[in-house]
């Protein structure tokens, strides 16, 4: 019994120690990983966006274990706080040798031309820009950041955009595969890659149309940043590829050179002593939280799929790619119900996703609206179909002029693969009760034509609730969304003309116009609300840790007095489509 007694003790004891030490551990060492020493006096910030990239930082507070990204919300609000830092004394950007994601690329090129103006010096240091992707964006950009510099035998390739997308029903015809859809509508093309071997004539119109509105923004704000008309620029670029030579004969760049000639020049600037420092670390060094009681600008951010639930805490190690509706609702109201708060900007990045869930994110913006709290949606660099329900009823639209947007329509159905199976000696059967429309979704075989009815009627009633949401919303008459919908994908600038958005801008001109909304003149706080996935809701999914034990952890790092752990507690603070369902989701063509 004794031996008995003792084994249990040292399992309990091992136990323990897994379930409290090894969390704890995890605290200290990310803690020592994540919180750099102060800035120094003279300090050059690293932009190094050959990285992946964000709209948003994650949920979770241990993504950072896994894939590095960096988020474009944490550039644009870390060189915010850079510009007024006297320590920081210039800027490197590393400019990636592919294309970015246009709207990403407007929302960092705002803050470069904004650092710029406080005569801080900016070298944007590039080894090359190469044919994939939205290469014009990427170049305009590097025209925002003032100095453009380009390594010796690189190249210059932004010569236009192209959207390439794979059309598979000759394939399907060819190893027995029916894709069935019903979609609203002609320029609702999600799931043209099914349906057709080519663009159908609505799937082209729109795709040329926003390449244009796209290579035309990128083609004007880059040209006004190097002071050529834009149809010089056109000229010059197109002409490509070319060395980094010829760009900087033809005014492209403005040096030949090598990143060690860049880093010297921005240390001399600097002064003596000068160091790097990666913006992250410098992000981290320099974050400070909202103090409780001040008024408040609450910022919301959502990113992803939009499905219903809220399944984001299940894997605290996951990057966020989903806007779960139940948690961003529950965000919302938590903005709603702050007394500091006095107006709330939501930052939307989503192609859409459910139009349940649309619908109930969007109630919730509106329980904002009704409790006095303006709402202010800022577009990231996708806020169509379902990413544009949620935010059709806001007080006011920011987005920028490359943002996607739109695609007011709904599609749905089924791949069946019955007779693909049983060409390789795989039989599905059926056993079931109820109505024919039971088996509408089952694997085996298309929709039959009453089924295919229902569901059409299925989908033209959310259409009609879409389209009555936008009119609502927008205050514009039913007949007038029903011209502009039809599934079609606008850019911001298209969108702007249209009467769907109402401002052409990025992240802070949202918040400035939150504030305008509130009726309050001075500078607000930002307050960045909390995601459902806090630490202590974490640590519980991973280690299965109850509240009140990770609670313990945290009152014993602030008995212990130990910076590092509270300086992370901090930090973590401030930091599903089932078959047959609709969806109000749009393609991501630009990649």
């Amino acid at each position: 019994m004794k031996h008995f007694l003792l084994t249990m003790c040292g399992v309990f004891a091992g136990l323990l120690l897994f379930l409290v030490g090894i969390p704890f551990l995890l605290i200290v060492l990310a803690a020592g990983a994540s919180r750099p020493d102060a800035t120094p006096a003279r300090t050059v910030v690293e932009l190094d966006l050959r990285e992946s990239l964000t709209d948003q930082d994650s949920a979770s507070p241990f993504a950072s274990f896994g894939q590095p990204t960096l988020s474009v919300m944490r550039i644009i609000t870390t060189l915010r706080r850079a510009e007024t830092d006297d320590h920081v004394r210039g800027l490197l950007v590393r400019l990636p040798e592919t294309g970015l994601e246009p709207a990403m690329a407007d929302e960092i090129a705002d803050s470069l031309r904004r650092f710029r103006r406080t005569g801080k010096p900016v070298i944007v240091f590039s080894q090359g820009v190469y044919p994939a992707g939205a290469t014009p964006s990427t170049y305009m950009l590097a025209a925002a950041g003032g100095q453009v510099w380009m390594q010796p035998g690189a190249s210059l390739q932004a010569t236009g955009l192209v959207s390439e997308d794979i059309f598979l029903k000759r394939f399907f015809d060819k190893y027995g595969v029916k894709a069935d859809y019903e979609q609203r509508k002609e320029f609702k093309n999600a799931v043209n890659g099914y349906l057709h071997s080519d663009y159908t004539e609505a799937h082209r119109e729109a795709t040329q149309s926003m390449l244009e509105s796209i290579y035309g923004s990128a083609l004007n704000r880059a040209a006004a940043d190097r002071r050529q008309t834009p149809a010089a620029l056109k000229a010059a670029l197109e002409s490509g590829p070319l060395s980094a030579e010829e760009a900087l004969k033809l005014n492209l760049i403005d040096r030949v050179d090598y990143l060690d000639a860049a880093r010297k020049q921005l240390a001399d600037r600097a002064g003596k002593d000068a160091q790097f420092r990666d913006l992250r670390a410098y992000a981290r060094s320099a974050r400070a939280m909202t103090p409780p009681g001040r008024a408040a600008i609450a910022v919301v951010t959502a990113e992803g799929g939009i499905v219903t639930g809220g399944g984001g805490a299940n894997n605290p190690f996951a990057a966020q790619d989903a806007i779960y509706s139940d948690v961003l609702e529950q965000t919302l109201k938590d903005a709603t119900e702050d007394k500091d708060v006095k107006a709330i900007v939501l930052r939307v990045s989503s192609p859409g996703g459910s139009d349940t869930a649309s619908e109930q994110i969007r109630r919730a913006v509106e329980s904002a609206k009704a409790a006095g709290k303006p709402v202010v949606i800022s577009m990231g660099p996708y806020a169509a179909s379902g990413g544009y329900w949620i935010s059709s009823n806001a007080s006011a639209i920011v987005a920028q002029p490359t943002t996607l947007t739109g695609s007011i329509g709904v599609f749905g159905g089924k791949i069946a693969m019955g007779e693909a199976l049983a060409r390789v000696g795989v039989d599905l059967r059926q056993v079931g009760v109820g109505s024919d429309y039971a088996s509408a979704f089952a694997l085996g075989s298309g929709l039959t034509d009453a089924q295919r009815a229902a569901f059409g009627r299925w989908m033209d009633q959310i259409y009609a609730r879409f389209i009555g949401r936008v009119a609502e919303g927008r205050r514009l008459p039913v007949e007038r969304v029903e011209a502009i919908a039809r599934g079609r994908v606008w850019t911001g600038a298209q969108a702007r003309e249209l009467g769907l958005v109402d401002q052409i801008g990025g992240f802070y001109d949202a918040v400035d116009r939150a504030r305008s909304l509130a009726g309050v003149n001075e500078e607000l706080e930002l307050k960045w609300m909390a995601t459902e996935v806090t630490p202590l809701k974490a640590f519980e999914a991973l280690f299965g840790l109850s509240g009140a034990s990770v609670r313990m952890l945290a009152a014993a790092a602030w008995v212990l007095g130990d910076p590092r752990a509270e300086a992370l507690l901090n930090e973590m603070a401030w930091s599903r489509m089932p078959a047959g369902a609709a969806a109000v989701r749009t393609p991501q063509p630009i990649n």
